[in-house]
């Protein structure tokens, strides 16, 4: 039950949750939040855990109160979101014709492995690298990918890629603004916006596809 406790206030206030989880538990944070990303990314039944707000949140406390070593936390985020993307992946990989021999299983569709295979195709690398800055969706790319027919050895170079930017990116912003007195009193604006942004691409392709299917007038 507190696990469960600390995962439902993680979503709900990630900075205060960790502000908390810091002071009590000091260098075991290290640990939970490599666990953290590591079952964001890895589990494909755990989509909903935060991801960008929990990096942007770890900077800032990295730049406020020190008690977190960005030079460490970052590379160590890395190597989580990593793990989980290449644990997701084999998943996939092994289950790929399970799930192809099936028209739905939970709330995956064949037609989701072929058109995330459509959409590999025709974007490359770079789509491995924009679901990474996708809540939900860079939970459900890296298993969708495995059970998808994309090289491994193609996916790992753009999955480095996306995870060490990601990782850098969020968390490098969380730290350089930490010291801004407007961002620390307004954190819930700033992970809605975080979310906004991140959800932006997925909406402009839902949108162009929905636009693009509709029939022209004469």
């Amino acid at each position: 039950m507190e696990i469960i406790y600390f995962l439902l206030h993680l979503l709900k206030d990630p900075l205060t949750t960790l502000q908390d989880f810091l002071t009590h538990y000091e260098m075991l944070t290290y640990v939970i939040l490599a666990a953290i990303i590591f079952v964001e990314t890895g589990l494909i039944v755990m989509p909903l855990l935060p991801g960008d707000s929990l990096l942007f949140a770890v900077g800032l406390l990295a730049a406020s109160t020190g008690k977190l070593d960005i030079q460490i936390i970052i590379p160590l985020l890395i190597g989580a979101a990593l793990l989980g993307d290449n644990v997701n992946h084999f998943i996939g990989k092994h289950f790929s014709n399970f799930v192809k021999s099936r028209e739905q299983i939970l709330f995956f569709k064949r037609d989701h492995i072929t058109q995330t295979e459509e959409f590999y195709e025709k974007h490359g690398g770079k789509a491995v690298i924009m679901a990474r800055f996708v809540p939900i969706i860079r939970t459900i790319a890296p298993f969708v990918a495995g059970a998808g027919s994309m090289k491994y050895s193609k996916y790992i170079i753009f999955c480095i890629i996306g995870a060490s930017l990601w990782v850098t990116s969020i968390t490098s912003a969380g730290y350089f603004l930490g010291s801004n007195e407007w961002v620390k009193h307004n954190f819930e604006k700033i992970v809605l916006g975080i979310v906004f942004v991140s959800f932006m691409p997925m909406v402009w392709q839902f949108a162009r596809v929905k636009l693009l299917k509709q029939p022209q007038s004469l």
